[in-house]
Formats: structure tokens, sequence, C-alpha cells
């Protein structure tokens, strides 16, 4: 049924064509402004010309839009740790949500900082739950950002990086180590004694750990630690997760300087 008639329909695309604002002819031919709208983009179609996108929708794969690589490495890190993936029938786009522990405060900004400059264009928000928070966006392309996005959990599905993930986390590896350890890892002080000219004397190292329970993200956090140089080994295991030790100087150094503890 066509509530406005032909005629009106018309008038209202020939002042759209000569260049006048979808609210002044909205005002003008009582039509409401969304109806325009609607007019104005299928006339757009129509004739051909590029309807143009809302910021808030483009993907980087599909629209090539840009992407903060480093950004999104670090985030990449953060959602094979802690992140998660969810579609619910009310809403018309999946979220990605990020938990980070109340203990770390400036781990949840960093991880909202990631997601603003992943997401420039799309709503970020905080949901706050008991001991932790849940940092949320709503994007329709999540699955084209995040491929490994599947049904269950990540340690019983096979976990790799597209190719062009891959070639992101290769030129910043370090963004990716930090978004690993930030989620599924830590830095600890270990301490021993020993006795030497017959006196007991506390000595005390740093070290880190990365605990998984898939082997498939096990593997990509220690490539990532070959490609810059730190030395590592596996910890003690158990019959669910699995232990990265990084206790070389040397190597909790580097660390040190490039991660940090968490804060």
């Amino acid at each position: 049924m066509n509530y406005h008639g032909t005629a009106v329909r018309q008038k209202a695309l020939a002042l759209l064509r000569g260049g006048a604002k979808n609210a002044d002819v909205a005002r003008l031919l009582q039509v409401p402004s969304g109806t325009i709208n609607w007019w104005r983009h299928e006339d757009r179609k129509k004739r051909g010309e590029r309807v143009g996108t809302r910021p808030s929708l483009l993907c980087p794969l599909c629209d090539d839009r840009s992407l903060d690589k480093a950004a999104y490495a670090y985030l990449l890190g953060l959602y094979l740790g802690d992140g998660h993936i969810s579609h619910y029938v009310k809403h018309r786009s999946p979220s990605l949500m990020i938990t980070m522990d109340d203990a770390w405060p400036g781990l949840q900004d960093a991880a909202e900082a990631a997601l603003r400059a992943v997401f420039p264009h799309n709503a970020i928000c905080r949901l706050r739950r008991s001991g932790c928070q849940n940092i949320k966006v709503y994007f329709k392309h999540l699955a084209c950002l995040f491929p490994q996005h599947g049904p269950g959990k990540k340690h019983e599905r096979k976990i790799e990086l597209a190719a062009w993930q891959q070639e992101i986390v290769d030129e910043h590896p370090w963004e990716f180590i930090r978004g690993l350890i930030h989620s599924d890892g830590c830095r600890i002080t270990n301490w021993t004694e020993k006795i030497i000219g017959g006196e007991r004397k506390r000595y005390e190292y740093p070290r880190y750990f990365f605990s998984n329970a898939s082997g498939d993200i096990l593997r990509l956090f220690t490539d990532a630690l070959d490609s810059v140089g730190v030395e590592w080994k596996p910890a003690n295991q158990s019959r669910t997760v699995q232990n990265i030790s990084i206790a070389k100087r040397a190597s909790v150094a580097l660390m040190d300087a490039r991660v940090g503890p968490k804060y």
C-alpha cells in the first residue's frame, strides 16, 4: 500500500535530487523523515549510485576499512584467552565480550582502549559483574575478524590463525604476546634458599607463566615467543591446563621491557 501516493514520492525525489535536505523535504511534504530517507536510498540504488554505509557497519575485510593492526594483535590475544562472541536473538548483531578481573583495573582500561581502536565507530560498554567487568562491543562482522569463533569451548576445537591474521601477528608479535599474558598469563616472583658459607640466604627471581587448556593457543603463544627471541619451556601440567614458563634472566628482561606485570 502506498500511503503517500506516487505524486508525493516523485515530488520528494525531485527536491532531493535538486539538493534539498531530507529533513526539509519531510517537513515540507509532511512525510516521516524515515520514509524520506528510504525513498532517497532506493532512488540512489536504482540510478546506480554508490549508497553510503554507516561507518559502524563497515568491515576491514569486506569493505576495506582501515584497521589498527597493533591494537588488533593485542585484542586477538585477549580474545583467545578471555574473549567470547555470542549472538542473542533479540540483538541484531553479535557481540564480542572481554572479561577482565577487577584486580587489574589498568588491564580493563587497556582492553577498552583496544576495542575502541579496532572498532572506532562502534559503542563500547562495560557490564559490571561480581569481581570482574565484561567489556563489550556489538558488530555484525565479528566472525570475519575472529574466524576462530565457533560452537563449544576453544580447547575443544581447532584454533589456527588465518593468513591475514598471521601477517598481523608477525608484524606486531609483542602486542599479541601482551594480550595473551594479560588474559591467561602472569608475572610472579619465585624464591629459593641456599646455604652459602654456613649461612642460609634467600634469593628471589621473577618469571612469567602462561596457562591455557588449548594446545593450539599454547603453540601460537610459543611461536610468537620464538619470533622475538624469548626462551621458554613447558612447566608442570595438569589434566586440563598446560603451562609455559619463562624463567631465564635475559628472556624475563625482554618480557619486562615489552609486557611487564599486570596492573
